[in-house]
């Protein structure tokens, strides 16, 4: 493992990104080799991917991260394995995206509340995720202002990846349903206690804060649920349906609230947004369809 790190880590990746994104596979993929004597490579690999459900984004990764890790030994990658890494679009939930539900972020809330460990920086903080939908890393560096009379976050971090770049942006609030107007004096609390240290100072926000979320879905007693496959973005989802389905943007204007792309927006959110206009036209077609078979029933 030392020797595969050293031939990365440095020319090709940082050491952050080998903690994050490969260290754990090539562990995995150690163990498992060590569990027997393997007939060859191929069915050591299969039997290391069976570790993440089939037709999932997370097999994907690993298949990727696995392959990537293999390259860089020379060896090379068995034939027929593509077969495994399956296709996540193919097998997503065909509700679309897992966002919050407006019950849900009343329950997290009121965990949050009830939490001894948390601070009040902490709650401010989750209360930035809800009513601006930022991606984590977002909140360093964030400042909150009220624009006539309406609250808005300025965001700072800029963001780049294959499918583009974001710079900064205003972002106006946009809290969930029975939320009031200055979202529980969201910008006092924020000005008072800002963004709580180890959270300001982290490498990945989204770490910190997945760490918290992981630890509140287990806590009791509760009034709902809150499902282990929320995650800390299923906070952005929720902000980008309400943008779509509460407010009726169009998708070119959510996407720049957002800060990406309309053909992110609309592969992302697309089926979510477009589901319930769809189903609202099959069932006016239908009415029709049974209007006109009585009416030739009756001449």
């Amino acid at each position: 493992m030392e020797r595969l790190k050293a031939a990365l880590v440095g020319e090709k990746i940082v050491p952050d990104t080998w903690h994050r994104t490969y260290r754990a596979y090539l562990a995995r993929l150690v163990e498992v080799a060590g569990q027997q004597a393997w007939r060859d490579d191929r069915a050591l690999l299969e039997t290391v991917l069976q570790s993440w459900p089939p037709g999932t984004r997370a097999r994907q990764m690993a298949f990727d991260r696995l392959r990537r890790l293999w390259l860089e030994t020379s060896w090379p990658w068995p034939e027929g394995l593509q077969t495994m890494r399956g296709n996540g679009k193919a097998a997503a939930d065909p509700e679309g995206v897992r966002a919050f539900s407006d019950e849900e972020i009343r329950e997290l809330r009121s965990r949050l509340l009830r939490s001894r460990r948390l601070t009040p920086g902490n709650l401010a903080a989750w209360d930035v995720l809800t009513v601006f939908g930022l991606r984590p890393k977002e909140i360093q560096g964030l400042q909150l202002d009220q624009v006539d009379g309406l609250l808005v976050a300025r965001v700072t971090r800029s963001k780049r990846s294959s499918k583009g770049s974001s710079g900064a942006r205003i972002v106006p609030a946009v809290p969930p349903a029975g939320w009031p107007a200055d979202c529980f004096d969201l910008l006092g609390r924020w000005k008072r206690h800002g963004l709580p240290p180890g959270m300001a100072a982290a490498r990945s926000p989204g770490e910190v804060l997945s760490q918290q979320l992981s630890r509140l879905q287990i806590q009791k007693p509760v009034e709902i649920e809150l499902p282990m496959e929320l995650t800390t973005y299923g906070l952005r989802h929720a902000f980008a349906l309400r943008l779509g389905q509460r407010l009726g943007l169009h998708v070119r204007e959510a996407a720049e609230v957002m800060g990406h792309s309309p053909q992110v927006h609309l592969s992302t959110y697309g089926r979510r947004l477009d589901q319930p206009a769809l189903l609202e036209k099959v069932k006016e077609r239908l009415a029709d369809q049974q209007r006109q078979a009585l009416g030739l029933h009756k001449t």
